[in-house]
């Protein structure tokens, strides 16, 4: 079962060029950053995104590793970075998803002249169809 809550350790690493951000747990990881606010904001997505796919594939998500055991070099720092996976998860199950379908031009027109929604209309349809009464 997966949590709801997360805290992992970080290691920013300052360079001349920018921040690096590597989660030793979590191979692969590795966002980036111009300033200490935007390294902290980007961690924190980059860990949301990339736990939310281990989730999905079933994969096994490490315990994290106790900072007194990580050793930051000249130029780094370890913070730790904490996400609430129920937000993540509504945020990408919930986003929208652009769809291309096709209709006959008479119906397009009578349905624009009506001023439809198609978005809503197909939504509706959809759940109607799959039996859904509310998803989330």
């Amino acid at each position: 079962m997966f949590k709801d809550r997360y805290v992992y350790p970080a290691i920013f690493d300052y360079a001349d060029d920018g921040i690096s951000i590597e989660f030793p747990d979590l191979p692969g990881c590795l966002p980036c950053a111009q300033d200490t606010e935007e390294a902290l904001k980007n961690a924190k997505e980059a860990l949301g995104l990339h736990l939310y796919g281990m989730e999905r594939d079933k994969d096994m998500i490490p315990e994290p590793t106790p900072v007194n055991k990580l050793k930051a070099k000249k130029n780094q720092v370890v913070v730790l970075v904490e996400i609430w996976m129920p937000t993540i998860r509504d945020a990408i199950e919930n986003r929208s998803v652009k769809k291309t379908l096709t209709i006959p031009k008479w119906l397009n027109d009578l349905a624009e002249e009506n001023k439809v929604n198609f978005s809503h209309v197909l939504q509706d349809a959809l759940k109607n169809h799959l039996g859904v009464k509310a998803y989330k």
